[in-house]
C-alpha cells in the first residue's frame, strides 16, 4: 500500500465532504473485531492500539483470549512494560500464561483464529487445543547486538509446538524438517504467522530458531 494511500486510510473523516461511511470492518477507524476476516486495513487497526490502551482491550474483547490486565511498570525499569495483559487461555490452552502487549495478544487472537486453526483443519481435519511456548517477556537485549529484543517490552512470543485434539503433538525441533503432514502444517502455520505478526522468524532464520518461532510485533517486517 502507498504512503498516499495509507494516509487517506488512516486521516479522520472530515465533518463536510464525506458522503459515504464504509462498514466496520473497512473503516479503520473502527474497533477492531478479531471476529471479521482480516483485510486491508487490519494492519491499520492493529497499529492504531499501540497508543490506546482502550481502543485495545476494545479488540480483545472480541477474542476468545482469557486475560487479565497488568499493572504498568515504572519508567525507571530497565524494561518498562505499557499496557500489558497476562493471557491464561483461549479457545486452546498454553503451556503457561504468559505477559503480552496488547497489541501481541490481538495479533495473536487474530493468527489463532484465521491462521493456526485453518491449517490444522486443512491439513489433519482437527483443532489444535494446546500450544506449547518458551515465554514472551525477557529483559534482554537481541543475541549479540546492544539493542533490545521486542521480548523486552513483552512483544515477541516464542512458540516450540502444538497438540491437536486426538492428542498428537507437533513440535518444531522433531517435525519441522521433511515433506510429512506435520511438516506441511508447521510451513502453512509459518506463513499463517507472517499475516499477522510483523515479525516471524523460525528454523529457516538461523540455528537460535531451530526449535521455535519468534513472532513480534515490532517496526520491521521479517517473515523467515
Amino acid at each position: 500500500m502507498s504512503i498516499a494511500a495509507l494516509s487517506v486510510l488512516v486521516a479522520p473523516p472530515l465533518e463536510q465532504g464525506w458522503s459515504l461511511t464504509p462498514p466496520p470492518r473497512w473503516n479503520p477507524w473502527a474497533p477492531l473485531d478479531v471476529r471479521e476476516t482480516p483485510n486491508l486495513v487490519t494492519s491499520i487497526k492493529l497499529w492504531r492500539l499501540q497508543d490506546d490502551p482502550e481502543l485495545c482491550r476494545l479488540a480483545l474483547s472480541s477474542s476468545p483470549l482469557k486475560y487479565t490486565r497488568v499493572p504498568d511498570s515504572a519508567s525507571a525499569a530497565g524494561c518498562p512494560l505499557e499496557n500489558p495483559v497476562r493471557i491464561s487461555a483461549s479457545d486452546l490452552a498454553f503451556s503457561s500464561s504468559f505477559i503480552a502487549s496488547c497489541e501481541l495478544a490481538v495479533a495473536f487472537a487474530l493468527f489463532e483464529q484465521h491462521g493456526l486453526q485453518p491449517a490444522a483443519h486443512q491439513v489433519f481435519g482437527q483443532r489444535v487445543v494446546h500450544i506449547e511456548h518458551l515465554g514472551s517477556f525477557a529483559c534482554r537485549n537481541i543475541g549479540g547486538s546492544q539493542r533490545r529484543s521486542q521480548h523486552a517490552s513483552a512483544n515477541a512470543l516464542d512458540i516450540a509446538g502444538f497438540r491437536l485434539a486426538d492428542g498428537r503433538r507437533i513440535t518444531l525441533a522433531r517435525d519441522w524438517k521433511g515433506d510429512g503432514e506435520e511438516a506441511r502444517f508447521l510451513r502453512q502455520v509459518r506463513d499463517a504467522a507472517c499475516e499477522h505478526f510483523n515479525a516471524t522468524l523460525g528454523p529457516d532464520y538461523n540455528v537460535a530458531h531451530r526449535d521455535h518461532f519468534h513472532l513480534d510485533m515490532g517496526l520491521f517486517r521479517m517473515c523467515r
